[in-house]
């Protein structure tokens, strides 16, 4: 069987160009980047102004496992299938980072024959959007650093700086450090840190702007310290909007590549879900429902946390409406949590199937408390018997709701076509979408709200530092802005061995951090890190490059 990379050299690419002329864009709209990728111009937006929206679909999943779910491969292989039943479908999906393609999990373009391309390149450098954001980020700590340096005419505390440093690379050492030693000419020595470039708020406000004019208010409006009066310092304050504009400028439009089957792809920006608000850019989201009759979209990780924060924080930020969610499900992963170990998944198990599909139907009540048809996609793997199958089917019409079948990963387009004829009846259906809470409630109530309803929790402790880092927030007016919540990923609790649909147990606020820029408050759970650290053994060992510039082991 061949490997995902050598599947990806194989596919037969068409010229960048060709790919936006069947969309109808003109050449002067297009930016290319070689032969096989390009960025989209501002004008195109301008241009499409009048045209109307096509349907918006939403790919989500239940909580991730060593076992898989496959969420970008079904969000690929839905959009090459709704191609083939003549559906024009575009993808709307994040950009990898470069800390999970080195660290544990490897590539994330899609797999098998669902994958978007060129793979190396949209998994290492692609367009610089990354690098744009780091440097971005880095210079406003710089001119911090640079502004208590040259006499401190704001009278910044530095022990109570608020914006950190950023790398796109997992590492662990720099999570806390000290800055400014040496001696009075490098600086003013105080406790430092990185996180990892796709959670830093200059990703959050890059995905969330609407044009440069709202990135450049939204870079000011960055809450980066506290003065010695207690005051707010933010970015406009150091006059450095303009010029962390003018190196996001290319970085903000959307870059246009393909799938293995031609399927037009936008790939922009990518916020992790577990630490940031996890959805690609509401421009690249914006401009695909111009450009198609459906918009493919994913949200990172379970619908806890990638779903629930594009549904209450991009949706309402950018007046997004779902026609339809799509919930990845595999069997390997309910068998996973309901308790088979992962070096037994490919034995036929019913009763723990049956034990581990509470997990399915949490995610499937949580999705329908946005009033939006569901569809859930089975992933299939080669050890799925018919008999587990047929469990999830039946299970899925007793709840009422559409299942297919989807054999996207070893068939492409071809084997997600009765998941896109589900999904397409279930986007004619009426959708009542509503957000799950009022963003006008105080802070806590939203996070109550997102607790019980979501996460299923008895409700939400906070530490005495969450209690103290709530009251400045609160103070400074920022009580009525959305929340997103830092949380693990494996599990809806925030607790990652807690499998299946956790009992009797609250969420631990620790930590609370303003993103004044992007719009919302950061909620820190459990022991969830900004900066994560490599694996034992990182996917980097693996990666090789020979003198002929091939790749090997980038999958």
């Amino acid at each position: 069987m061949l490997s995902d990379i050598e599947i990806a050299r194989s596919a037969k690419m068409k010229p960048i160009m060709e790919i936006a002329a069947g969309l109808g864009i003109q050449p002067e709209d297009v930016e290319p980047y070689g032969h096989y990728k390009a960025k989209l111009s501002e004008n195109l937006y301008k241009k499409l102004e009048r045209k109307p929206d096509g349907k918006l679909i939403l790919v989500t999943a239940i909580n991730p496992t060593p076992a898989g779910e496959g969420k970008t491969t079904v969000s690929v292989g839905l959009g090459q299938a709704m191609n083939r039943i003549g559906k024009k479908a575009v993808l709307a999906l994040r950009e990898p980072s470069l800390g999970p393609v080195f660290g544990i999990k490897g590539g994330a373009a899609g797999g098998g024959y669902s994958q978007v391309v060129p793979m190396e390149d949209i998994n290492l450098h692609f367009t610089g959007d990354m690098h744009a954001i780091t440097a971005a980020n880095n210079l406003l700590c710089a001119m911090l650093d640079n502004h208590m340096q040259q006499g401190n005419e704001l009278d910044i505390d530095q022990r109570r700086i608020m914006f950190k440093r950023c790398l796109d690379m997992n590492d662990r050492a720099l999570r806390n450090i000290v800055a400014g030693l040496g001696g009075k000419i490098n600086g003013v020595p105080r406790e430092e840190g990185f996180q990892i470039t796709v959670a830093s708020e200059i990703m959050a406000i890059l995905c969330l702007s609407s044009d440069l004019n709202d990135l450049k208010k939204r870079i000011g409006n960055i809450l980066v310290a506290y003065n010695r009066s207690g005051e707010p310092v933010y970015a406009r304050d150091l006059n450095a909007q303009g010029a962390m504009t003018a190196l996001l400028k290319d970085a903000l439009k959307p870059n246009l590549v393909q799938t293995l089957e031609n399927t037009p792809a936008l790939i922009h920006g990518g916020p992790f879900a577990n630490i940031a608000h996890g959805c690609n850019s509401i421009r690249a989201t914006k401009l695909a429902l111009k450009l198609g009759d459906y918009c493919v979209t994913e949200a990172g990780f379970g619908s806890d946390l990638g779903a629930e924060k594009f549904l209450d924080i991009k949706c309402r930020f950018a007046g997004l409406k779902p026609s339809c969610i799509v919930l990845v499900a595999t069997i390997r992963a309910l068998k996973y949590n309901g308790g088979v170990p992962k070096t037994e998944l490919q034995n036929e198990n019913t009763e723990a199937l049956k034990k581990g599909i509470v997990n399915l139907k949490t995610h499937i009540e949580n999705m329908q408390k946005y009033g939006v048809p569901v569809v859930v996609a089975i992933n299939r793997f080669p050890t799925d018997t018919d008999t587990e199958i047929q469990i999830i089917k039946d299970f899925c019409k007793e709840m009422n709701v559409e299942a297919s079948l989807a054999e996207i990963f070893t068939k492409g387009g071809e084997g997600g076509i009765d998941l896109a004829q589900k999904v397409c009846a279930a986007a004619e259906k009426e959708s009542c979408f509503k957000p799950i809470y009022d963003s006008a409630l105080p802070i806590k109530e939203k996070l109550e709200i997102i607790a019980k309803e979501i996460y299923r929790a008895d409700g939400v402790v906070y530490t005495g530092k969450a209690e103290k880092e709530l009251d400045s927030i609160i103070k400074l007016g920022y009580d009525n802005i959305p929340v997103c919540v830092a949380k693990t990923q494996y599990s809806l609790s925030d607790d990652p061995t807690k499998l299946g649909k956790p009992e009797n147990f609250s969420i631990t606020v620790r930590d609370v951090k303003l993103s004044s820029g992007a719009g919302f408050v950061v909620a820190l759970t459990g022991d969830i890190m900004t900066m994560p650290g490599l694996p034992k053994k990182p996917a980097a060992i693996n990666i090789d490059c020979d003198g002929d510039g091939n790749i090997t082991g980038l999958f």
